[in-house]
């Protein structure tokens, strides 16, 4: 079907003005963040209601018609990229609160609200929505729990996954699913709602979904540590985790503080420059607390895995030694950074993070790396930097053979090429460095299960 056919059959089915060809448009809803695929959607529609969802995928089925579901169009690993004359689907206007109840303390929201919005609504509620990334302002619901997204929280409240109470969902057969109903408890069969939560919009789209709200944390406070080395940032989150209930344990290298201070005018935490950082944020409820986490901090000076350090005293503070760590993702944009977030077992990242870095330095001298990331959980940020004399093409070039030796190296240590942005297309190639290819064929058969035409998001994740 040519584009203006397809515009003038939805529009006859879900309302005048929600399908747009504007090459603005097909320009903006086409792509996410990365920069290595080109967007050629060939059209955009806008559903307001799941039934506009289900008319939408109907539609597609009978002409054969691909769909690439858009959310925050945040994503950086092409998993939102319409780059083959797909039809976009953008959950935009689908954005408002469905339901609240505070006994339960749960919200059921439409896929496109934005997450920044669900966490003002829980605060509006005195509750707290606690995923959390520097994406907030922007990224949606639906598309957070499509890629299972993590960020700084996880290793007190664990990944998107540990939230999500229950799913309204169009598959890409265009049925309707509502699935688990808001229930802790529900073991009758298999859980439908996990293959969605992951799936990176390869079975259907999320129309609905019902989140879990928590308490809202007290008095939090933010130590930033100057560290030596990697096996030190380990023996400080052990040292703290040991005693004290943390509620983010980031780290990041001299260099992406370097970057990240010269860009935004940001003051150091501290003179003394050292080559990593750790960031803890924990809850200081009362002076009790505090004592204990000074304490742990000279303990850990006097075994010389601290060089040194500062500590909060009011919101502003926090949010400024924060702004150290959230600020790198922004920072290093400016320079084509080519993006890698991997996973070991906690106590493998300092063997695991000198590997890559050893095999980056030594085969590729002229390219610059800036890690940071989630080291409470065992995620590392690894981005290298195009070199401004070298073509942007043989750049990503480069670093997908760069990417295929990483991935080994990950897959010795028994880690994943994807912990927290999806496979999408950047690393579908390399789906095999993390799944055996019983894994793959089963990932498959629930494909065609969920849908048969292969009109969802294809290409992404998995080839068929």
């Amino acid at each position: 079907m040519t584009p203006e056919q397809i515009k003038q059959t939805l529009e006859a089915l879900i309302g005048k003005d929600r399908v747009r060809l504007d090459g603005e448009a097909l320009d903006i809803y086409g792509r996410d963040w990365t920069k290595i695929h080109s967007p050629k959607p060939r059209a955009i529609a806008f559903p307001r209601t799941t039934e506009d969802v289900q008319k939408i995928v109907q539609f597609a089925n009978q002409n054969q018609v691909a769909i690439v579901p858009s959310g925050g169009r945040t994503g950086l690993s092409a998993g939102a990229v319409a780059s083959n004359n797909e039809l976009v689907l953008v959950m935009d206007y689908m954005n408002q609160v469905v339901d609240f109840n505070p006994i339960d303390r749960s919200v059921t929201v439409q896929g496109g609200m934005i997450t920044e919005q669900l966490q003002a609504f829980a605060e509006e509620q005195g509750l707290y929505y606690p995923v959390d990334f520097a994406s907030a302002g922007s990224s949606q619901i639906g598309g957070n729990i499509s890629t299972n997204a993590g960020g700084i929280k996880v290793i007190k409240y664990g990944m998107t996954r540990d939230w999500v109470l229950g799913l309204t969902v169009v598959t890409g057969k265009g049925e309707i699913l509502n699935l688990n109903k808001g229930l802790i408890k529900n073991n009758t069969g298999y859980d439908l709602r996990h293959l969605f939560i992951g799936a990176e919009g390869t079975l259907g789209i999320i129309t609905e979904a019902t989140i879990k709200l928590t308490r809202t944390p007290k008095d939090l406070t933010v130590m930033v540590l100057g560290v030596p080395s990697m096996s030190a940032v380990m023996e400080v989150l052990k040292t703290f985790q040991n005693t004290m209930d943390l509620t983010a344990f980031e780290f990041f290298s001299e260099n992406a503080l370097a970057k990240v201070t010269a860009h935004h005018q940001l003051q150091r935490p501290f003179e003394t420059a050292t080559p990593y950082y750790a960031l803890l944020e924990f809850e200081a409820e009362n002076e009790g607390v505090m004592d204990t986490a000074m304490q742990l901090f000279e303990e850990c000076m006097e075994n010389a895995w601290v060089e040194d350090g500062v500590i909060s005293q009011n919101e502003t503070q926090l949010q400024n030694l924060w702004s150290l760590r959230e600020f790198i993702s922004e920072t290093i944009s400016h320079e084509t950074p080519y993006k890698n977030d991997l996973s070991v077992i906690v106590s493998k990242v300092p063997e695991f993070l000198q590997a890559v870095d050893t095999f980056v330095e030594e085969t590729y001298p002229g390219f610059e790396i800036v890690w940071f990331g989630h080291i409470g959980d065992g995620n590392l940020h690894l981005n290298i930097l195009k070199p401004k004399d070298l073509d942007q093409a043989e750049f990503f070039e480069k670093c997908h053979q760069v990417s295929a030796k990483v991935f080994a190296i990950t897959q010795a240590f028994g880690g994943s090429v994807s912990a927290e942005h999806g496979v999408g297309l950047v690393k579908k190639d390399f789906l095999h460095f993390s799944r055996s290819p019983e894994e793959i064929l089963y990932m498959q058969a629930i494909k065609n299960a969920f849908d048969p035409n292969k009109i969802m998001n294809p290409g992404k994740m998995l080839d068929s």
